[in-house]
């Protein structure tokens, strides 16, 4: 909005008007008729006329008087001439030429009126042509982003309108493009240079309304601004963008701005959408290929090609899942918060993944069955443990140097060189991680290929009569466990992990070695069976095998 001195000067109410300093290029917003005192009533870029009325004869008052306009910050001072002032004295003139604020005689027989009417219809022609403009302006900004173009249009269509210097960065402070931005000032925003960006407080006047949502930066001697870039109440980006001066901060430049953000809003959301809807695509494909039988022919190939995955690359499968203990996925959540449009658990815990994929080096493909994840890890098939373990390491470790309270649990399966490659591996794998969870309450990883026997177990499960054996067994142990709060399943569990050697039982148990007899009698007397007799032994470690892992229900 406003428009240049010169403009208004040529109007014909004041072609009888006198120009007695420099004709600078100021430009003008408003115009009023102000006495002294000024007190607070000009404001910024304003045509003030008088009549000298409170200063006749005074040129000390009248110096006071032009004063107080000039710290306003007022364009010009029109004096009318011929009753109470009859000449600008030269002091005057050079404060006014000092401090380049235009002044002007008029003659007294022009009514100030006549002039306010004139002055504010040019300033309301301007202001319309200005919002058209600008209405044309948004219209390109919209049309850019909707036609398929990115920010660096965006960044252009607003330096060529307004001659400000611009650079978008999205929500992670990454620079995404620019047009005749201080390289140096990016480095320094990114923490690239040692150098800290200050924010100061508000140093814009203006009484446009997103002037109050600019924020302020100062880098040594320097200023740079910045205004954020928000959808649906979240930070998308920022605009950031290095006046000359600030003076190039019009209401019609925070009008293009405006429009810039909108634009850059719409922009991020629509990438946002695509980015949502690949990863879709990408996951549905993998769960497809994880979950049905489906062969790796050509049609599959070219499909997967599309969506970026290489299927004739050997993989292992691995599926894992995660507990978070007391507030430790609150924790989680929060440090990955500004990653990404998708803040949940999953899309944190897959950037880790795919993260460390990268840093070895492997092909990682990734995706979600409701809480349970499936990875396919390119290996190279002969040291396919040694590339899981390594994977895993390095996923854990940095899980836990985010949030210390996860437990995670894994199940692996080698690469299978057949027709349902993907299907079997991934059905080995789920297999592997459903008998880990039951062996390692706190976590751990479980190789298919290290399952046989629970495998077996879970074959014989099936048989109605093994569950009687098992039910028969055990329940006199579990009713008594119930009753006495005591751990005889547990006590012989450990007996039977150290080879039925008492001493090594006592210690791991922490028990005296005479209550470790006394228990194993227990056993013996509840069961009817011997500890001692190879027979009895291996039908105990049969049944509680299978109870643990709940398959018989007692």
């Amino acid at each position: 909005m406003g428009v240049c001195v010169e403009e208004v000067l040529q109007l014909p109410i004041l072609k009888d008007a006198k120009v007695k300093t420099g004709l600078f290029q100021r430009r003008v917003d408003w115009i009023s008729v102000i006495e002294t005192p000024v007190e607070n009533f000009v404001r910024d870029h304003e045509f003030v006329l008088s009549t000298g009325i409170g200063c006749k004869e005074d040129v000390d008052a009248l110096e006071e008087y032009v004063k107080d306009v000039i710290y306003s910050r007022a364009s010009v001072i029109a004096f009318a001439m011929g009753r109470y002032m009859y000449k600008i004295p030269d002091r005057i003139l050079k404060l006014a030429e000092e401090n380049q604020v235009v002044m002007v005689e008029i003659p007294w027989e022009v009514r100030f009126g006549d002039i306010l009417q004139d002055v504010l219809r040019l300033l309301h022609q301007k202001k319309d042509k200005e919002q058209q403009y600008a209405e044309e302006i948004r219209q390109e900004l919209v049309n850019c982003v909707l036609n398929g173009k990115g920010l660096q249009d965006i960044a252009d269509i607003l330096y060529h309108h307004t001659g400000i210097p611009n650079a978008v960065s999205d929500c992670n402070q990454q620079i995404r493009s620019t047009r005749n931005f201080d390289r140096y000032f990016i480095d320094v925003l990114n923490g690239r240079k040692q150098e800290q960006a200050r924010l100061e407080g508000p140093s814009i006047v203006s009484d446009h309304p997103l002037s109050r949502s600019v924020d302020h930066f100062q880098i040594g001697r320097e200023s740079c601004y910045q205004l954020t870039i928000q959808s649906n109440n979240k930070t998308q980006g920022y605009l950031l963008f290095k006046p000359k001066t600030t003076d190039m901060l019009t209401w019609f430049a925070f009008h293009i701005l405006e429009h810039a953000l909108t634009a850059c809003a719409l922009y991020f959301v629509k990438e946002n959408a695509i980015e949502m809807t690949e990863i879709r695509l990408k996951e549905n494909f993998l769960l497809n290929l994880a979950k049905q039988k489906t062969g790796v022919d050509k049609r599959m190939l070219s499909k997967a090609s599309l969506l970026g995955y290489d299927l004739d690359k050997p993989y292992l499968c691995l599926t894992g899942v995660f507990e978070f203990v007391s507030s430790a996925e609150d924790d989680f959540l929060s440090f990955t918060h500004q990653d990404s449009t998708f803040h949940n658990q999953h899309y944190a815990i897959k950037k880790e993944v795919i993260y460390a994929g990268a840093v070895l080096g492997r092909t990682v493909m990734t995706t979600f069955d409701e809480q349970k994840m499936i990875i396919f890890l390119e290996t190279d098939g002969i040291k396919s443990e040694e590339a899981a373990n390594q994977f895993l390491d390095l996923v854990e470790r940095r899980l836990h140097e985010r949030v210390a309270d996860i437990k995670t649990y894994w199940g692996i399966s080698v690469h299978k060189e057949e027709m349902y490659a993907f299907h079997k591996s991934y059905e080995e794998a789920a297999i592997a991680l459903s008998i880990g969870e039951q062996q390692y309450p706190e976590g751990g990883r479980t190789f298919f290929s290290d399952t046989r026997m629970n495998r077996l177990l879970m074959a014989l499960s099936h048989k109605s009569e093994i569950n009687d054996i098992v039910k028969e067994t055990l329940k006199p142990l579990i009713d008594y466990d119930q009753k006495r709060q005591t751990e005889l399943i547990h006590t012989f569990t450990v007996y039977n992990q150290h080879n039925c050697n008492v001493s090594q039982t006592a210690r791991a148990l922490n028990l005296h070695r005479q209550s470790l007899l006394h228990r194993l009698r227990n056993i013996e007397h509840l069961t009817g069976l011997s500890l001692l007799e190879s027979d009895d032994l291996f039908l105990m470690e049969l049944s509680v095998r299978l109870w643990l892992m709940k398959k018989v229900d007692i």
